[in-house]
């Protein structure tokens, strides 16, 4: 098939699971990704293909296809896209967010790059395995390939991976998954980034304790609102160690900036002096390297003649490999100094990072679809910041990598700024580098020529 119609078929594929508005406010009955399902339905119509849907919670529907392979020993492949979106702040927007519209080759919308443009890429490429190009023999991938566009992933995948994982593992029984995330350039040659893995998460609560009374008498008051609004100013200067992970390390080689500053950001006792330089790419640069505690939601409160005797703070806090629930709680008490006399720390969960290997037959596959779209690019493997799908799977041992090819108007720290942001878009030409080294991937690893197979077993035998 070519690169034109597969880039036709993603853009409006993509406009159309854009404008089904699948928004997920963190309810039960938020999400509605059954509409992205009847979507996807009509889209796999004539294919040949039999979608299973499940539907865990009423309208929170998630899509497997599963193309089966004639060899079974051979590796299989998932990929893996959400389709549910985060809420929108429409004064913030130029465009309306859920019309889908293109302007000078960018299409604008909510979930443009989180995640649907992937979502609907994979689509387009299980389709295409399926169907085969007209006037030619049909590929067969000798590997499964899997395409599951999942619901909830925007509120810890209760009724998508998370449901899957428990009650139908069958559906993604896999070896090996893409998901989202990567494929924004990095420094000079450029660097393509690829999502290896993930930090944890840890969040907690902070109950806070002050004594009630009228509003008209506030001085000396042991105002709950005040100690929250303390509480909040504390943990934002909070900085915690500094730890240079690998990927980090890479990370900022690849820059391209001068030898001090590089030399600085890898320095635990210089990387603040340093981290200007890193331009729109401080958050992540930050994050990177810290355990982060993000004070979000804060209630005190119910009536403005009343001293509030409780506050609570939402934390939000995603912790870098290695830390444990006993660090995260050392780092909240230490951050809160003498107000914790004041505060209780609620909550234990914990999701440990999670980390694929890059010694794979996959990821050597990922670096040549890269190399078609720049000749000298380098795979850069990076640690997500955030959450993904991705982790259910490495968790249980599957490598997950975040793929896409995206076009040198980007870098990570604009990227990033539209992950649930405004005026979230993507560019046709980023849809076009990304559909087809996706269709060259699962070509090229799936074939019939057994060179995936034949690495895989070449890089076991060199681990063993």
């Amino acid at each position: 098939m070519g690169s034109s119609s597969l880039l036709q078929q993603t853009t409006e594929l993509l406009q159309e699971l854009v404008r089904n508005a699948a928004v997920n406010e963190g309810t039960p009955e938020s999400g509605h990704e059954h509409r992205q399902v009847r979507t996807l339905q009509r889209f796999f119509e004539g294919s040949g293909l039999d979608p299973v849907v499940v539907e865990p919670h009423p309208g929170r529907q998630s899509l497997i296809v599963r193309i089966e392979g004639t060899d079974p020993s051979a590796p299989s492949l998932a990929l893996v896209g959400h389709t549910d979106v985060v809420p929108v702040e429409p004064a913030g927007w130029e465009r309306d967010p859920f019309a889908a519209e293109i302007v000078d080759g960018v299409l604008w919308g909510r979930g443009a790059i989180d995640m649907l443009n992937l979502t609907a890429a994979y689509a387009v490429v299980t389709r295409a395995v399926a169907l085969g190009a007209p006037g030619t023999a049909r590929f067969r991938p000798r590997g499964d390939l899997v395409f599951a566009a999942v619901a909830d992933e925007e509120n810890g995948s209760r009724f998508g991976v998370g449901w899957l994982t428990e009650h139908r593992p069958d559906l993604i029984d896999v070896d090996y998954v893409l998901t989202e995330s990567g494929g924004a350039p990095a420094g000079p040659l450029p660097s393509i980034g690829v999502m290896v893995g993930e930090k944890g998460g840890a969040g907690r609560s902070l109950r806070v304790h002050g004594a009630p009374g009228h509003g008209s008498a506030p001085w000396g008051a042991r105002n709950a609102s005040v100690i929250a609004a303390e509480a909040v100013s504390r943990i934002a200067r909070f900085r915690g160690p500094t730890v240079i992970t690998p990927q980090w390390r890479e990370y900022a080689g690849a820059l391209g900036l001068d030898a001090d500053t590089a030399a600085a950001l890898v320095d635990p006792d210089r990387f603040f002096e340093a981290l200007p330089a890193t331009g729109g790419l401080q958050g992540f640069a930050h994050a990177s390297t810290h355990t982060t505690i993000s004070p979000n939601v804060v209630r005190a409160g119910e009536k403005i003649n009343v001293i509030p005797g409780e506050a609570t703070v939402q934390l939000d806090i995603r912790v870098l490999p290695g830390v444990g629930p006993d660090e995260v709680e050392g780092y909240l008490r230490e951050a809160l100094g003498d107000l914790i006399e004041h505060i209780e720390i609620e909550g234990d969960w914990f999701g440990e990072s999670s980390l694929s290997p890059t010694s794979t037959a996959l990821f050597d596959v990922l670096r040549g679809a890269v190399r078609r779209a720049y000749p000298r690019a380098e795979l850069l493997p990076m640690l997500g910041i955030g959450g993904t799908d991705g982790r259910f799977f490495r968790r249980r041992g599957i490598p997950a990598y975040g793929f896409g090819v995206l076009s040198e108007t980007w870098d990570y720290g604009k990227f990033r700024t539209l992950f649930h942001g405004n005026n979230e878009r993507i560019d046709l030409e980023s849809l076009r580098l990304t559909v087809e080294a996706l269709d060259q991937v699962v070509r090229e690893f799936l074939g019939g020529d057994a060179s995936g197979e034949r690495r895989l077993a070449s890089i076991t035998e060199e681990s063993s």
